[in-house]
């Protein structure tokens, strides 16, 4: 008997649109009349060049990338890119501007430390990272080597609402937890990396979007594989890459253009949000610790009245029975998170507020 899905809310790996993996799975044993699986095919033959070429062009497309910039797809996750971004970028007696937004950009923070100087900008840390702080361009020293972001933080569940202008100090963003859930401006970054277990494929790839001018900083000196130029000048295929995960990037890419774009996208993470948050905001039971104006639409935490923790392990247990998973909130801070990314259907989000609703009743 096959086991029924469920409704996953992992901040990630994440749910997948189901689309994707039906094509997936269709094309599991042979794709494209080669006779082979992608996950055996050389990354050097034709048939592999083209997915890559496709994933490439699919997410230059839906962020409308110029050629100023290379898309590039490594490893080692968001947590490399910790240390490749300074490597490449850090300018030696120019700090670097940060914004302290969650644990994420403090450890970006504590492997920049080891590699040059940093200052932070702005943080909401006084305030346990329940909001995103307030800057404006004159608070960038536009002498620094760069200004560094995290766009969506999965931990806290905050969101930028309307990134930084920094001028002409190149920005850097992880945007791992909300990469293609929205329309981006790439022209306003000088980086950009996101992990892609989140909106846009399985763990194990890294997109980077990289101006190509700024790429050239980094020292000759630099391991060969932590360089920039490195993987821009061999379009991504200097080593083996992440196949099978550049495919289902793939893959991603065309159901993004089939919803309708990343506005049409955009429009629907809202909803969901919307309904999930009212659900909150309209009950004395459930309480969200996050200011209205940074609230993320892409992890959505929240607690039990009183910071109720027996509640909370009862209500991801039981969640869990429903086909609810993964509610729990991380281990750093308890309470409870549900994740609903792009894929996450708007059912999920209902049957999610029918069960709190439900478990407020018995217990409330």
């Amino acid at each position: 008997m096959t086991q029924q899905r469920v409704y996953n809310f992992s901040p990630g790996p994440a749910v997948l649109p189901k689309p994707v993996l039906e094509e997936a799975q269709k094309e599991l044993l042979n794709y494209q009349s080669t006779g082979m699986s992608v996950m055996e095919m050389s990354h050097r033959s034709k048939a592999f060049e083209s997915i890559l070429a496709d994933a490439d062009s699919g997410i230059r497309r839906l962020l409308k990338i110029s050629d100023d910039y290379a898309v590039l797809f490594l490893q080692g996750g968001a947590s490399l890119q910790f240390s490749m971004v300074p490597m490449n970028l850090y300018l030696q007696g120019h700090p670097v501007d940060v914004v302290q937004t969650g644990m994420w950009s403090k450890k970006a923070v504590e492997e920049l430390a080891k590699l040059g100087e940093y200052r932070v900008v702005a943080s909401s840390e006084v305030d346990r990272f329940t909001y995103i702080p307030s800057v404006d361009r004159t608070m960038f020293n536009q002498d620094a080597s760069y200004a560094y972001i995290t766009s969506n933080n999965t931990i806290y569940g905050t969101q930028w609402q309307v990134f930084p202008d920094t001028q002409e100090l190149p920005l850097v963003a992880d945007m791992s937890s909300d990469f293609l859930s929205k329309s981006v401006d790439v022209s306003k970054f000088g980086l950009i990396f996101a992990g892609a277990q989140k909106n846009i494929g399985p763990s194990g790839v890294t997109v980077v979007i990289v101006k190509k001018e700024l790429a050239k900083r980094a020292s000759v000196d630099l391991p060969t594989m932590l360089q920039y130029r490195t993987h821009i000048q061999h379009g991504s295929l200097y080593n083996t890459p992440p196949t099978f995960g550049i495919y289902i990037i793939s893959l991603v890419t065309k159901w993004i253009e089939k919803v309708g774009g990343l506005s049409i996208l955009e429009r629907m993470n809202q909803e969901k949000a919307a309904i999930l948050y009212q659900a909150i905001d309209e009950s004395m039971f459930y309480t969200c610790p996050n200011h209205l104006s940074s609230r993320s639409l892409m992890n959505v935490v929240f607690r039990i009245q009183d910071n109720r923790e027996d509640l909370e392990t009862l209500f991801a247990s039981e969640a869990a029975k429903h086909g609810l998973l993964e509610l729990k909130g991380h281990r750093s801070v308890g309470g409870l998170r549900a994740s609903i990314y792009n894929a996450q259907p708007k059912e999920a989000i209902l049957e999610l507020v029918s069960f709190m609703k439900a478990f407020e009743k018995r217990h409330g």
